[in-house]
């Protein structure tokens, strides 16, 4: 990193050289980049775009952050390193002029409930400070202000500050910055541990099915412990015998009292009841086991004591110009920033003096946050619940208020989630980052974005073993007059995404949500066409995904598939007589960990394993279709247990990973990679992209289906066998549309999907939509949450969500087809479709 002393320095002299340098990468064949030379200007906000597949995150983050990140670590003491994980070197020949490298993407920001945006973006450290230094004691139960005195401690001539209620006779200890935290014993509320929420024993799951008896196992829980079966029955016996009840009798005509008296106990304690049992085991037991299956019948509930604020009631009574921490914490971006405007207004002069440079920087981390479009969350919204592109922009605002220069920040997409309304406020962002000394890389397909960039870097010309190549590159105008850039033909608009000639209508079949008053949602009704492809558009936390999510497809799933997560509140949800199934598209993992791929999602590996264990040979040694599976003993490598690495634990250094020497990575023994299909072994069918496979199985209908589907929904580069855990959220909500669209479709089909443009390029969006278009022809119900314009054009229906995000949203501004969007004054989407249609 070059520190700047002073402007006459000879280290600011190196530092003003060094960025008008370039960053110079020659012979880079890193995944599919063919032995490409790139030069990248520093000091400027850089683009690199393509189609999806092509090799852009290839280049910015396997290549350039790996190689900057590698060299950093490997200039630290060999102490330090001990405690980070070691960074292969990119396959490369050359490169210069790299900078400490940052990477901002879309990977979440924390799984574990106890990250909030408060605490990942440092502003609840902040709070803590201020309600440590100058917070104001009141009792928590009179409310009567309290000052601190002093007491000698335990009877020794020591002293300790202490708060009384004479009129409550109660006591409370000095407060320090780890008394307003919910992470900490000192702070948490011991009920719920800090966690705001409690999980308990739901009676509706534990008797899910009132049409069977207790003797066919109505009591789900017990039914599924066949070792204790026996005892459960006779239990059974004994109360029914003292209760008169039958245990032959469907649960749905026993009176109320006897389904108390199983779930609850009896009041002479007779028997404990099925609930108690289930929780008292739950607390005792020390097995994981045990307590993921008692977890099955839980739901989570607001917590009793804590009411969900998650903090102690004696920390709650403290006070900073008449609010609690919580109060603070429970405000949105937006409003903080006002509280905290005027806060100076509302404390003494004193405390004024000591919070100063609090506040200040409390205020600075807010206006970040705020500048990049996230003014709608608040500090205690969970982090394991934001989207992937709100996560990245935190993450850019948080870099922001580091006020570091001479940085090269890598960005994967951060236009993801953003209204078209707030994208000129992102490249302004991007423009701070870029005028503060640093280089900006982007791996973006927004058009504005791209428009805005300095030099754009364009990839391809396909993707996989298609792409890979350094189609054009320069400013953005002469990306435009690149005959070869695909890119450059979108942005002039020789190609385009043309709307329908046709708009679906259908006036007789819908469905109506009443009601809908979860989050911000203000009790509304919104009504959605039936055999249409319906956006559901609007700024950013303006109700989208809690009306369509939250409410809509969690209510459906209930009803038709028996989910166990309960919808959002709302009142009724009408016409579901017209639909038959419901499949929620989400961008979550197709799985968690490196097994899980492609391949076994779709259940395409199924097939390609009774083809093998079909060939001749395979049936002359009698191999199965287990044989073929690298989980299963037999035709597994057993030197690394069908993981293709062996893993060594360093004791104190990371843990190193060496390719298996028995199979060389193919993960199977030798007797089955010798067994061949059309000349090719299963581990090279698992090497294979999905547009290879596709020809390789063209002669197997239900694999030529499947892998066409894959192929059509922009997926023809990934392989087979790849890792699930590389995948990005939009490759994965692929695969997942593509799984289910390969199913036989009834006709009746919802079919909802949360931006399912994400990472594709402007051609890949053109074939999403033909494979949307189709799946509504055939008379299902597509429902997509989009702000991709081009999206938005091609809807029969569009219903405009607003007209802000968080408290000022949560309202239909408008509905109709995209033309009649248009004429709506009040709608920011309306504003910004009227200039592509």
């Amino acid at each position: 990193m070059y520190i700047c002393y002073n402007t006459k320095s000879q280290n600011y002299q190196g530092y003003k050289n060094m960025k008008n340098k370039n960053i110079v990468v020659k012979g880079v064949r890193v995944n599919n980049l063919k032995n490409i030379d790139v030069t990248i200007p520093r000091g400027k906000l850089v683009v690199i775009t393509g189609i999806s597949g092509s090799g852009k995150s290839s280049l910015a983050f396997d290549t350039i952050y790996a190689e900057g990140q590698r060299r950093y670590v490997e200039s630290l003491s060999s102490y330090t390193r001990q405690f980070l994980s070691p960074i292969k070197k990119p396959d490369i020949d050359y490169i210069e002029g790299l900078s400490p490298a940052i990477s901002i993407d879309q990977k979440s920001v924390g799984q574990s409930p106890r990250s909030t945006v408060g605490t990942i973006s440092d502003i609840y450290d902040y709070l803590r400070l201020l309600f440590a230094k100058i917070g104001k004691v009141y009792c928590p139960i009179c409310g009567v202000g309290l000052s601190k005195i002093s007491v000698k401690n335990n009877g020794k001539n020591s002293f300790k500050k202490i708060y009384r209620c004479e009129k409550c006779k109660i006591e409370l200890p000095e407060f320090t910055m780890s008394s307003f935290s919910f992470n900490s014993p000192h702070g948490a509320c011991t009920t719920c541990k800090g966690l705001g929420k409690k999980k308990q024993i739901d009676p509706l799951l534990v008797l899910p099915n009132k049409r069977l008896t207790l003797s066919e196992g109505a009591i789900r829980p017990w039914s599924r412990i066949t070792s204790h079966r026996n005892a459960y029955h006779k239990i059974l016996l004994d109360l029914s015998k003292k209760y008169n009840f039958s245990l032959d009798a469907p649960v749905s005509n026993l009176p109320k009292s006897i389904i108390n008296l199983l779930l609850f106990g009896t009041k002479d304690n007779f028997f404990l009841g099925i609930i108690d049992n289930l929780e008292k085991k739950y607390q005792e037991t020390s097995s994981d086991y045990i307590k993921n299956e008692i977890q099955k019948y839980m739901t989570e509930i607001i917590c009793p004591d804590c009411l969900g604020k998650r903090l102690k009631k004696e920390v709650l009574s403290i006070r900073v110009a008449g609010k609690n921490i919580i109060d603070l914490n429970q405000m949105t971006i937006d409003d903080l920033l006002n509280y905290f405007s005027t806060i100076k207004n509302k404390i003494s002069k004193e405390d004024c003096k000591i919070s100063l440079q609090i506040i200040k920087d409390v205020i600075e981390r807010l206006d970040f946050i705020q500048k990049v479009s996230l003014g709608y969350l608040s500090l205690n919204r969970q982090a394991d619940t934001l989207a992937g592109g709100e996560a990245q922009r935190i993450k850019l605002a948080t870099q922001l208020g580091s006020h570091l220069t001479g940085i090269l920040y890598i960005l994967d997409e951060p236009s993801i989630g953003l209204h078209s309304k707030d994208h000129e406020k992102l490249i302004q962002t991007l423009f701070q980052l870029r005028n503060s000394g640093n280089t900006v890389i982007v791996v973006e397909h927004d058009r504005e974005t791209i428009l805005a960039a300095d030099h754009v870097i364009d990839i391809g010309p396909g993707a996989g073993e298609l792409g890979g190549k350094i189609i054009a590159q320069g400013s953005p105008v002469e990306i435009k007059k690149s005959s070869k850039s695909l890119t450059g033909k979108y942005l002039t608009l020789k190609n385009n995404i043309s709307k329908p000639k046709n708009r679906r209508v259908n006036k007789n079949k819908s469905l109506i949500i009443k009601g809908a008053n979860e989050f911000n949602l203000k009790n509304i009704d919104v009504k959605i066409p039936l055999n249409t492809l319906t956006c559901v558009t609007g700024v950013s936390g303006s109700g989208k995904s809690t009306l369509m999510i939250d409410i809509l497809a969690k209510a459906l799933a209930q009803k038709f598939h028996r989910a166990k997560n309960g919808p959002g509140e709302h009142k009724s949800i009408l016409g579901t007589q017209n639909i038959d199934k419901v499949i929620n598209i989400d961008q979550s993992p197709i799985g968690r960990t490196p097994r899980s791929n492609p391949a076994t999602y779709t259940q395409i590996f199924s097939t390609i394993r009774e083809i093998f264990a079909n060939t001749e040979k395979a049936q002359k040694h009698h191999l199965t279709t287990s044989h073929f599976s690298f989980n299963m003993v037999g035709g597994r490598c057993e030197n690394c247990k069908g993981d293709g690495v062996i893993k060594y634990e360093m004791h104190f250094l990371p843990d190193v990973y060496i390719t298996c020497d028995i199979c060389d990575g193919n993960r199977y023994n030798k007797e089955i990679l010798k067994i061949r299909y059309n000349e090719k072994n299963i581990a090279e069918v698992l090497e294979m992209t999905v547009d290879e496979a596709y020809a390789f199985f063209k002669d197997v209908p239900i694999l030529k289906t499947k892998l066409g589907v894959l192929s059509a929904v922009g997926l023809g580069y990934i392989k087979l066998g790849q890792s699930a855990t590389t995948l990005s959220g939009g490759e994965a909500q692929r695969i997942k549309l593509a799984t289910e669209l390969a199913r036989q479709d009834t006709g009746k089909t919802l079919y909802i999907l949360d931006e399912p443009t994400t990472g594709l390029h402007f051609e890949d969006i053109k074939n999403l939509l033909n494979v949307l278009q189709a799946l509504v022809d055939k008379g299902n119900t597509v429902l997509v949450i989009e702000h991709n314009l081009d999206i938005i054009k091609c809807a029969d229906h569009v219903i405009d969500m607003g007209p802000e995000g968080g408290k000022y949203g949560g309202r239909v501004i408008a509905q109709g087809t995209p033309e009649e969007i248009t004429k709506v004054k009040k709608s920011y989407t309306g504003k910004y479709l009227k200039k592509i249609l």
